[in-house]
């Protein structure tokens, strides 16, 4: 799976079904771009947006030292916010912004930690902590450009959340939504794309046909950018070719567009209700079932991750644990039977 074209966006007008792009890029103004995606044109447009120097949105009407102004550079920030995950940046953008609202004409420069701990111990556990990475970085991103002489979120640290996580699909869950979604349905053809590719929403809503070659599933994952190359599932090979469908990416909504990650998590919600499934199974806990599956038939931690995609092997390394303990057990009556009967006898 390819990537986009860098800050270009692309919208459909549903009612004349004309297709809009624009180059976006954060903090500075939209560029309409003509004509078809790709077409030399269209080329011509873009690499001129690339070219033409950066007029910063807000930087007239923002005071020189506030919070504000120093969000304005942070988004613009190749190091910093640029680097992020697409869908990293939303959640952050929306967060900061939240914070904007309520001190944007404050100096950054006197944040002081006093007030983020405060702050903090208002919030609910998990969103306390994705506060803190977000107001984190952008003082990191304050300190490298001097707009801060320190970084108040230096030494604040939270207490870890005891939690059981999200929701790991079991057998018996799988055996239900089947029953419930025969092949051919989409809803079938979305679970199926979860658990035989162990990949995100985000990445389950982008596949289409044009990116499986030679029975090999190619995905750009959107949260890290890592490369993969899976070797479709028999299963899922018969599943995607029992359910009609032309369009780009398997998955669309009634109106046969792409789903968004928040459309397809609602929907997924829905066909789950329609199997009488509970509440905590969701579409990430089936690339959790996947990574369950592949860790009991024996594959190592690597092997996992080289489906999964994980960047780090310290989750992965609970499903092979786990896995190992059951089988070890499992081996362990075994001689205890056997031992018991010789002895019997």
């Amino acid at each position: 799976m390819r990537p986009p074209l860098r800050y270009v966006q692309s919208f459909v007008d549903r009612k004349t079904g004309a297709v809009f792009h624009y180059f976006r890029r954060p903090g500075f103004k939209r560029v309409r771009l003509p004509g078809l995606l790709g077409s030399r044109e269209f080329m011509a447009a873009y690499q001129d947006a690339l070219d033409q120097p950066e007029t910063e949105i807000g930087a007239k009407r923002t005071r020189a030292g506030t919070l504000s102004a120093a969000l304005v550079g942070y988004y613009a920030s190749t190091n910093h916010f640029q680097s992020l995950a697409p869908a990293t940046q939303s959640m952050r953008r929306a967060i900061l912004e939240g914070f904007r609202a309520e001190h944007g004409d404050k100096p950054i420069a006197s944040l002081p930690q006093k007030f983020i701990v405060l702050t903090l111990n208002k919030k609910p556990p998990f969103a306390a902590r994705s506060w803190l990475k977000a107001i984190r970085h952008l003082m990191q991103y304050a300190v490298s450009v001097g707009l801060c002489a320190v970084d108040p979120t230096q030494g604040i640290k939270l207490a870890k959340v005891k939690s059981s996580g999200i929701h790991t699909w079991s057998e018996q869950d799988i055996a239900v939504y089947e029953a419930a979604h025969k092949i051919g349905t989409k809803a079938r053809l979305a679970l199926a794309l979860l658990l035989f590719t162990a990949q995100r929403r985000s990445d389950v809503i982008r596949m289409g046909r044009q990116h499986i070659r030679d029975g090999i599933m190619q995905v750009r994952q959107a949260k890290t950018g890592v490369e993969l190359d899976i070797p479709v599932h028999s299963d899922l090979r018969k599943i995607i070719d029992a359910t009609p469908g032309d369009h780009l990416t398997f998955l669309t909504t009634k109106s046969e567009h792409p789903y968004s990650g928040n459309d397809f998590s609602e929907q997924f919600r829905a066909w789950c209700d329609a199997a009488e499934l509970p509440k905590e199974c969701s579409a990430h806990g089936l690339r959790k079932a996947a990574c369950r599956r592949l860790a009991e038939a024996g594959c190592s931690a690597n092997e996992i991750a080289a489906i999964s995609g994980h960047t780090t092997l310290s989750e992965v390394q609970r499903y092979t644990k786990a896995a190992d303990q059951a089988r070890m057990a499992r081996n362990a009556m075994a001689r205890q039977a056997k031992a018991e009967k010789e002895a019997a006898n």
